[in-house]
């Protein structure tokens, strides 16, 4: 292949991830220029650039018009469908990153499940007080995995790994798929014993239409879906009545899927036993919001998808993605523009 193929990222990478980059093709012409904006980025590099690894640095349609691809370094990319560039007909190729956050993102999920179920809130609330537990038979008693009905909204990588955790505990699981007669798992996957390639964990699967019926029949609830103009809001208070009043929810998709408002009353009118959220539509969540004093909640800073290990599972989906590029082969994770994911 005589033509150079001009990749640009626009994340601090180290050398050693660089170099896996370039050993992928004699072809690519790599160039790692750090910046948060597309203002910081020299006008001949992205006039250059065929294929760019990004987070959120976008240029505008006129400043790339050999742009063909964009990588996203993150499994959401509701923000990036709103930038000029993707509103174009004809808009360059977006992939995701899915898939790379899977491990760590259900681990969180599961130990909010654990905390939840064991009560950790209030052990917390009763420390701050210097407070040892009174009549510990009476007022404690754990709501156990084994044994117990999870619910997971959204069949995705993420979905899929909570599920093998989950069961691996004893639960069974219950699921929400937008297709149904799509079972298997067609996105990338970092290892091969991760998630549910074949959909084959869940007891029961549900259309999204379906949550009410699916709720009443939990213990546990996880909201894993992407925010789309079909998700936004999709668990408000006729979902979240629906629940056993000694149920929790766990929601580590995105700010906006939840109605926050919603959730707050059915914490404080004990419509469900308790909360973890990760995600909010207004981040940093305001001092002044009142889920900071909801009880039985865990707030925690959208932090599910950190990982030490993160940048390198996803510079791997980029090297695989890149090998199909350059092989016209179909990438991975691609996102339907129309579709939102």
């Amino acid at each position: 292949m005589s033509k150079k193929i001009e990749v640009l990222v626009t994340l601090p990478i180290s050398e050693k991830l660089a170099e896996q980059i370039t050993q992928v093709s004699d072809a690519i012409s790599l160039t790692v220029f750090p910046a948060r904006e597309n203002t910081g980025i020299p006008e001949e590099i992205w006039g250059q650039a065929e294929v760019l690894y990004t987070m959120h640095t976008l240029p505008a349609p006129s400043q790339a018009p050999r742009l063909h691809w964009v990588q996203s370094y993150l499994s959401g990319v509701d923000k990036l469908l709103q930038q000029p560039l993707f509103l174009e007909d004809n808009s360059p190729a977006l992939t995701s990153i899915s898939g790379a956050s899977a491990p760590q993102v259900a681990e969180h999920a599961l130990t909010m499940l654990l905390a939840l179920g064991h009560q950790i809130p209030k052990f917390s609330n009763l420390q701050r007080q210097k407070k040892w537990m009174a009549e510990k038979g009476k007022n404690y008693t754990p709501s156990e995995l084994r044994g117990s009905t999870v619910g997971i909204v959204g069949y995705g990588s993420i979905g899929r790994q909570v599920a093998k955790l989950a069961q691996t505990f004893g639960a069974k699981i219950l699921a929400t798929k937008r297709d149904l007669m799509s079972l298997p798992d067609d996105g990338y996957a970092i290892e091969e014993d991760i998630g549910d390639p074949e959909g084959t964990l869940f007891t029961r699967l549900y259309p999204p239409q379906a949550l009410r019926s699916m709720f009443k029949e939990c213990d546990f609830v996880v909201v894993t879906v992407p925010k789309t103009e079909e998700t936004t809001g999709m668990i408000a208070e006729k979902q979240l009545q629906a629940m056993k009043t000694s149920a929790y929810f766990v929601d580590i998709s995105r700010g906006g899927v939840t109605d926050l408002a919603a959730l707050d009353l059915a914490l404080r009118e004990g419509w469900i036993a308790g909360a973890a959220l990760d995600v909010f539509a207004e981040e940093p969540l305001p001092e002044d919001h009142p889920l900071w004093s909801a009880p039985n909640l865990i707030i925690t800073p959208h932090i599910a998808g950190f990982s030490a290990n993160y940048m390198n599972r996803a510079n791997q989906m980029f090297i695989e993605n890149l090998k199909r590029y350059l092989t016209d082969e179909p990438m991975l994770n691609q996102v339907d523009l129309t579709r939102g994911y």
